[in-house]
């Protein structure tokens, strides 16, 4: 596998609230993730393990939620792992009889997934690719997923919509989940004393961090529920299921913004369900 050389950007300088590029938003995040990808996993291994599929901060996890539908059906199948960071989800998949192939924009936390097949002795293949442009034939997959991955951090992701829609077969899911759009007005604390409004619900513009020549160096866009619901329907998509999971009982995690408290409050999450007719 060979991976592309790091972005250039400088140092973090500060923060800003505008429109992004693809052209910005892909070079910023594969920045970002190349950077972060060691403490990231460092901070979240545990609960992500190295064999499962966790959808969510709240701790939902496909062994119990059943949202790709039966075990004994996924055997054989071929499916992607669409933003798989380290590649866990692809490994369960393949745990249960599937046949996965994950891609992620960032060489630092697919070089975390080569040591991971490695580990468990599950060895997956693994591709570097942008979520926009997908490097696979038509109709390569039956089935498609992604549990936080490359759909918030994209200028456009109603092209992710179209290019997994392009890559399915008839008939085939694309089960996804992203942040919930209410948590983009609210600050990035798990206090629930801090559910206070400080943007608007309605602004497009993305979430920037920017570095010390006023460059991208990462980027968190922001679509409304109508606006998610859109991206689906016009790539082609029917939606079966919206799924707003709530906190998992007797979970203590404290991930970013997430945190028991409150998770009894309001959602964090968003999980789509979509079938290609």
């Amino acid at each position: 596998m060979t991976l592309t050389p790091p972005s250039g950007l400088g140092p973090l300088a500060g923060v800003a609230q505008r429109l992004v590029d693809q052209t910005e938003a892909s070079r910023a995040s594969r920045h970002w993730w190349d950077i972060d990808a060691d403490s990231y996993l460092q901070a979240h291994a545990e609960d992500l393990g190295e064999v499962d599929l966790l959808w969510c901060p709240e701790g939902l996890r496909e062994r119990d939620a059943g949202l790709l539908g039966e075990r004994s059906k996924l055997a054989g199948r071929r499916v992607l792992e669409v933003g798989c960071g380290s590649a866990p989800a692809a490994r369960w998949l393949a745990s249960v009889g599937a046949d996965p192939v994950a891609f992620d924009l960032s060489g630092g936390m697919l070089r975390h997934a080569v040591r991971a097949n490695a580990r468990t002795g599950i060895d997956v293949p693994l591709v570097q690719a942008d979520a926009t442009a997908l490097p696979f034939a038509d109709e390569s997959f039956e089935l498609a997923i992604s549990a936080f991955g490359a759909i918030a951090f994209v200028a456009d992701p109603a092209l992710v919509m179209r290019e997994v829609f392009r890559v399915l077969r008839p008939g085939g899911r694309f089960v996804w989940s992203t942040n919930h759009p209410i948590r983009w007005i609210l600050p990035d604390s798990p206090d629930p004393a801090d559910l206070t409004v400080r943007s608007s619900y309605f602004d497009p513009s993305a979430y920037v961090e920017i570095d010390d020549a006023g460059r991208a160096a990462y980027v968190e866009t922001h679509r409304t529920m109508s606006q998610r619901v859109r991206d689906i329907l016009g790539a082609g998509f029917v939606l079966e299921d919206l799924i707003e999971p709530e906190w998992t009982p007797g979970r203590q995690v404290v991930w970013g913004q997430w945190s028991p408290e409150r998770g009894a409050l309001v959602p964090g999450t968003v999980i789509f369900n979509c079938r290609k007719p």
